[in-house]
């Protein structure tokens, strides 16, 4: 992060605020393209951050869309309705019907139930539309097999729906290949099936990857090699046609930074203590348990001597709005401010961010030509409490 960005920031607004630089993002996902095969493609998972949609949209060959909220971010950044998927385990009839009636079809919806399918067929009578089946990996997403076969063998009773393919998604922070492997093996065999048992050919199949980020120091591994892997995996499929690859952390966890800054200090029964602006309200790292991990974080300005350690808090009045225990910042000042690394993916939007009823933080972005952007102003909350 260069630090002309943060001094920008606390001249002209305050902190804390998320800062989301764009050629991190677009040169994070020509990285990612760059590992797969010719035949898969990139599907961007919009909950990770729906800031920066309207930025990737030429380079982004799909986008997953979750919710009604979700569809109505991306139309107001006018992205092309034919790269919207709409995905979620809840689709509202009324916003469905909304989106199957508009004058552009969209791109695919999934299914991820048979009422959900019931819903869909009623509502698309003689309008044209593609779907994709998610199969179940054993949660409440997608559904059996055998539904889906159901659904397949009697295509011809809907011949306004055309089923593309399969969906597949079984969770994040899939650090094990031979769990990916397991995983593309049984897709494999799924689709061998639907052929022999339906004579159906499968057009797409979409699978989320759930790549990792590391997000805490010690956790550090060799990504090219982890990819190279991958490339493998898919390239050995016995299945040939269109692979789309969803991903949403793994795209854009690097390209944000959070910066908070000191408000208060204390040393309570010998233990040192800093209090933050910000705090777990904004700040969200898959994986952190108790504050037991040490995150990628830097002191701003610089301290030549880490030696002392902080615990620091947030402003949230419970004893759980930790960031970080014993972190060495050694002579830690009011003002100073700590500035969080690989923030992009969720942190906006997963956090308690009405509890207390404290402001939303700024959100910034860093153009392609280096100039910071306000996007989103503090926001205050109170209004919706009460």
């Amino acid at each position: 992060m260069d630090v002309n960005f943060i001094e920008e920031i606390k001249e002209k607004y305050d902190t804390p605020a998320y800062i989301l630089d764009i050629n991190i993002l677009k040169e994070r996902i020509k990285y990612l393209k760059s590992k797969m095969p010719e035949n898969v493609k990139l599907c961007y998972a919009i909950k990770a951050n729906t800031f920066i949609v309207k930025e990737i949209e030429d380079i982004i060959d799909r986008f997953e869309v979750c919710s009604p909220g979700e569809y109505y971010i991306c139309k107001e950044n006018k992205i092309e309705p034919n790269k919207i998927l709409i995905s979620g385990v809840y689709k509202t009839p009324e916003v469905i019907k909304e989106m199957i009636e508009s004058d552009k079809k969209l791109n695919c919806y999934t299914i991820e139930s048979i009422e959900q399918f019931n819903l869909i067929k009623a509502i698309s009578k003689a309008k044209n539309i593609d779907i994709m089946i998610r199969i179940t990996s054993g949660n409440q997403f997608g559904i059996n097999l055998e539904e889906a076969e159901e659904i397949i063998e009697n295509s011809d009773n809907y011949p306004n729906i055309n089923i593309k393919g399969i969906q597949y998604f079984s969770g994040t922070q899939k650090r094990s290949l031979k769990n990916l492997q397991r995983e593309l093996d049984y897709l494999d065999e799924v689709i061998k099936n639907l052929k022999e048992k339906s004579e159906f050919e499968v057009e797409e199949l979409e699978y989320g990857a759930g790549f990792p980020v590391h997000y805490f120091q010690n956790e550090e591994f060799d990504e090219d090699i982890f990819l190279e892997e991958f490339f493998n995996l898919t390239s050995n499929m016995k299945y040939k046609g269109k692979i789309i690859i969803e991903l949403g952390r793994s795209i854009v966890a690097s390209c944000g930074t959070y910066i908070t800054k000191v408000v208060d200090k204390k040393i309570n029964k010998g233990q040192n203590y800093a209090i933050l602006d910000g705090g777990m309200n904004h700040l969200v790292y898959y994986g952190q348990s108790m504050a037991m991990k040490l995150p990628k974080c830097k002191i701003y300005p610089e301290k030549e001597n880490t030696e002392e350690k902080w615990n620091l808090c947030g402003s949230l009045c419970t004893t759980n709005d930790i960031l970080v225990k014993q972190f060495p910042a050694g002579d830690l000042q009011i003002g100073d401010i700590l500035v969080f690394e690989n923030t992009g993916a969720y942190c906006m939007t997963e956090g308690i961010s009405l509890f207390l009823s404290r402001d939303l933080p700024y959100v910034f972005k860093i153009t392609e030509d280096k100039k910071l952007q306000l996007v989103r102003d503090n926001l205050p909350t109170y209004k919706l409490n009460f």
